[in-house]
This record gives structure tokens, sequence and C-alpha cells, in this order.
């Protein structure tokens, strides 16, 4: 038998996993991961940009640089999936496997959304990636008051803390700059709160209120009307705006869509505890490519690599896969520039107030800003490019912990 894993997209979750199958693999095992270019993006710093936190130019590095040696990478365009005949072909090439792990991640589609692309990059703006952060920088640096509104216009969509995360640093923001007085700060979003966990949205609520920003909730989009500076919701509710950040429709990968894997919306149906394709036998998914009902954040993949990782090392040595993932997922979220919170959760249980990681010990505070939990937030980086994308161990286990939580 040929042995022979390929693994699709060169984001978080895809380089972990290549990285961590090469180091528990003898050499007779090829591996090959595809991605269409050699630009890896820290997506966490792109929150920061608009604010001046962070300079758009250190975010991205080659994705070449952090592949192990031993790991064939390619950079081209994947064309098709054959899961029958265990073959993925791209513009230029063909590739049989044994095992597949997709990792295509997922886009924004501002083109989904009514009139977005009529007032895109005038007065309607995204950070969710480089180019379009810096067109928010521009934007905010001219800004002198009046009426910027956060808009997410559709479920699901990546990192579900970045929205409040953006009010949260705005409020911060226009106070810095002597103009909080003369402007207003809005988050219009789809869900019934401000977060998709209740106790978390109840703090996250309170917070937003002692910074005096509105929430709009169940707000589902139906248009952005630039022209007259307003969103329209499918109910015929209006919000008008000066400035309008918005998460636009996210959808999977085009290619999961055009070979049948995917649920409608781009994203392949997946175990929520094995992250096995549900339809296709040795083919595993993992990070935002993912329809497993948690977070689309870096942090949810490199809990999920853990997981894909140890299930294909099973089927290799003929055991079946192991229902071990929980919806596992750690965020920070700002508060303003040197405070920030953290959450720690999964499918079932909610965040929790308590310390992280260590019980009693922390150092970083769960559901409390502080100083502590600012600098988590900006070690990562250097943590996320050195020790976590070479698919190295931190010690912690893939699923959530409940020591030094306070339950009740």
């Amino acid at each position: 038998m040929s042995k022979k894993i390929v693994v699709l997209g060169a984001g978080t979750g895809g380089t972990i996993v290549s990285n961590n199958l090469r180091r528990h693999l003898s050499d007779d095992w090829e591996i090959t991961v595809i991605d269409r270019d050699d630009k890896h993006v820290y997506q966490p710093g792109l929150l920061f940009v608009p604010f001046g936190i962070q300079n758009a130019n250190t975010l991205v590095k080659s994705r070449k640089k952090y592949i192990l040696p031993g790991v064939n990478f390619v950079i081209d365009e994947i064309t098709h999936i054959d899961t029958e005949k265990r073959n993925v072909r791209t513009r230029n090439h063909s590739f049989d496997y044994d095992f597949l792990v997709i990792a295509t991640g997922c886009r924004i589609m501002p083109e989904e959304d009514d009139g977005l692309m009529d007032a895109w990059n005038k007065n309607a703006f995204s950070f969710y990636y480089v180019d379009a952060a810096v067109q928010l920088k521009k934007r905010l640096d001219e800004f002198k008051g009046g009426k910027i509104v956060m808009n997410i216009a559709a479920v699901p969509f990546k990192c579900p803390v970045a929205p409040i995360e953006f009010v949260f640093l705005a409020d911060w923001y226009l106070k810095k700059k002597g103009i909080r007085h003369k402007s207003e700060i809005e988050l219009v979003t789809p869900l019934p709160g401000a977060f998709t966990k209740p106790k978390a949205t109840a703090i996250f609520t309170e917070a937003a209120k002692e910074k005096n920003i509105k929430i709009t909730t169940q707000f589902e989009l139906s248009e952005v009307n630039g022209k007259e500076r307003y969103i329209e919701s499918m109910k015929g509710d209006k919000v008008s705006y000066d400035t309008l950040v918005i998460i636009p429709t996210t959808q999977g990968d085009s290619v999961i869509s055009q070979c049948g894997l995917d649920d409608g919306i781009g994203f392949v149906p997946t175990h929520h505890n094995t992250l096995q394709a549900l339809k296709h036998e040795r083919v595993y998914v993992i990070g935002d490519a993912t329809n497993v009902p948690t977070s689309k954040a870096g942090s949810v993949a490199h809990y999920e690599a853990d997981v894909v990782v140890f299930n294909i090392m099973a089927e290799i040595h003929g055991v079946k896969p192991e229902e071990i993932f929980d919806g596992h997922s750690t965020c920070f979220i700002v508060y303003e520039k040197g405070k920030s919170s953290l959450i720690d959760f999964n499918y079932k249980i909610e965040p929790l107030p308590g310390q992280f990681p260590l019980p009693h010990m922390g150092p970083f505070s769960l559901l409390k800003p502080t100083k502590m939990n600012w600098y988590g937030k900006l070690g990562f980086e250097p943590l996320y490019w050195n020790v976590l994308l070479a698919g190295r161990h931190l010690g912690m286990p893939p699923t959530l912990v409940m020591a030094g939580k306070e339950v009740g």
C-alpha cells in the first residue's frame, strides 16, 4: 500500500496537523500540504491594525518557513477532490491519498450581501484580511465623530468575540482621540445576545453598557444602503451609520461546494467528536472548514489538531477513531489597550470564572478584564509562530479542563 497523507490548506489547522504527523510517522509516509499561496496570516492581529496597535506588515509570513522539512509543500489551486478514488487534483498536479485532511478554512463574501459592494471601502469596511484592516485604519484615522456601527451579516462567522472586541476597542480609541463624546458605537448582531453563550453574554452586555455601547440583537441583515448610510433587516428595521464595520456573509472554500462535500454553505459535515467527515472514509476536517457547533477561532483549530492526529494514527494502527473532541475553545477578549478578559468553554459547558491554565495560580483570570490577560493576548503571537505551528505540545489537553473553574 502506498502511504500518503494529503492536507488541503496550510493555515493554522493544516500546518499544525502536517507538522505533527511528520513528527509521529516514519519516512515511508509521504505528507503533502497544498495551499494557493505562501502567505500565512496571523489573524488575531488583524483586529489591532485599525487602531494602530499592530502593524499589518508584521502579520504575514511565509507558510513554507513554518512547515517542517520532510513535508511536501505545494503552492497550487485545488480544483477537484474525489473521495471515492481518494484523489485530489490541482491545476498542475494530481495527488492520491490514503488519508485526507480538509483544512480549507472559510472566507468572507461581501458580494453575497445586498448593496455592500457599492459601499465597500467607501463607508463600509471590514478587518478580516490584511488590506481590509489597513483601509479601516485609514478611515478611523480620519474619523472626527459620528456613528460607528459594527454589524455581523450572518451566522456562522469567524471568531465570535471579534465584533465585541472591536466595539470595546473603538470606545478606547475614540476616548484616546478625545472624540468619544461626539461619537456613538452600536453592535448589530443576528444573535440573541452579544455572544453565543448566555453567561458570557451577560458579562459582555454589562461591560458594553458601562462603555455606552448600544447592542441591537436578532437583526438579520437584508441590505446595506451605502448612499443613505443605513443597514436594513429582513423585518424592515433600519440602523443608520456614518462608518459601517461589517463581517460579511461567511462561507467555506468554493472547491468544497463544487465537489459536493459541503452542507450548502461550503462547510464540511463533520462528526462533532472524532472530526471525521461524516460521509467519507479516511477524511478528517479541521478548523474553519468544519460545521461543528463551536467557534471558528484559532484556538479551536489548535485543539482539533491533536484529535485529528490522534485519530489518523489510530486508524493507521487499525484502531477505531475515538470521540475525543468536546468543542473546546479559549479566547482572549480585549476590553481596551492594556486590558483583556479570557473565556474557556466547550459544546456543553459555558465560560466560567476562575483561573487558567493552572488552578489557583493562573496566571490568567477567566471572565475578568486584567492586565495579565492583555500580556497573554500579546504573548500568544510569538508562541503561535514558534511553538504551536510547529506542532509542539504545550502540555495542555485538547479538551476542557474543569480544574480552576468556579462552578455555580
